[in-house]
């Protein structure tokens, strides 16, 4: 059983359609949740809906103040912390010759460089448990690259590389580090993609459909729990059928 009783977890980007619902699934498998974002209303709107959830705004474009934030997300849920799951992230897409250094730089600075520090924070409190799991959501396009995303493709390969390295550094102290790769999901964000582009999607996906939020929650319900124990560097795609690795 997917058993996640008693466990401490930390799930940014929780006021998502992915976020939501990868807090519901982690809820009802029995962990303490904290649960992060920019948006305190749809925070509050969780934290009623859902038994032991805790809730605490943060911007993880605040690189400054990423390991206050893990340090005070870790005392919230009582002095331990046994699970990361990185989850925010923004696109600002754009061809690449139209696309500004500052668009660059703020899409790598917040999906690339802060799930870093966050994983940093994260594994000095896992170092102390002698124990811990890191999973990062990262984008079936970080592997096929698509049109107007330079700097989302590159932070989303960048994070696969990145965990990669980190579970190789760290498995010996049994701390897992794994990404889930999701393909065209349906969100708010592809319920404003035009009809013929969504048919050009559904064309490429074996499965003729896009994925349910709940898909990707499955994904990191397995890895959080013990029956991904000796899973580690890998990628959990999550799409479809659309990419074979």
């Amino acid at each position: 059983m997917n058993d996640l009783k008693g466990k401490k977890i930390l799930v940014t980007g929780a006021s998502g359609g992915i976020g939501n619902s990868i807090v519901k699934r982690l809820n009802e498998n029995g962990a303490d949740i904290l649960a992060s974002g920019t948006k305190i209303e749809k925070l509050e709107e969780l934290k009623s809906r859902f038994d032991n959830i805790k809730i605490l705004k943060f911007d993880i474009s605040q690189s400054d103040k990423i390991d206050k934030f893990v340090e005070n997300a870790t005392a919230e849920l009582g002095g331990s912390l046994d699970c990361l799951v990185n989850n925010a992230g923004i696109t600002i897409d754009n061809l690449a010759i139209r696309m500004s250094l500052e668009e660059w730089k703020k899409v790598i600075d917040i999906n690339l460089t802060s799930t870093f520090l966050l994983s940093k924070s994260s594994i000095k409190k896992m170092l102390k448990n002698k124990s811990g799991k890191i999973i990062n959501i990262t984008s079936v396009v970080g592997h096929t690259g698509n049109l107007g995303q330079a700097n989302y493709t590159a932070s989303k390969a960048g994070t696969i590389a990145m965990s990669k390295s980190l579970a190789i550094e760290y498995a010996k102290k049994n701390i897992n580090i794994n990404c889930i790769s999701p393909g065209f999901i349906k969100t708010a964000m592809t319920e404003k993609i035009d009809e013929k582009f969504k048919d050009i999607i559904l064309s490429k996906i074996p499965s003729a459909k896009l994925g349910e939020p709940e898909d990707v929650a499955n994904a990191v319900l397995f890895l959080a729990s013990n029956q991904s124990d000796y899973i580690n560097g890998e990628t959990l795609h999550v799409n479809g059928g659309m990419y074979m690795a």
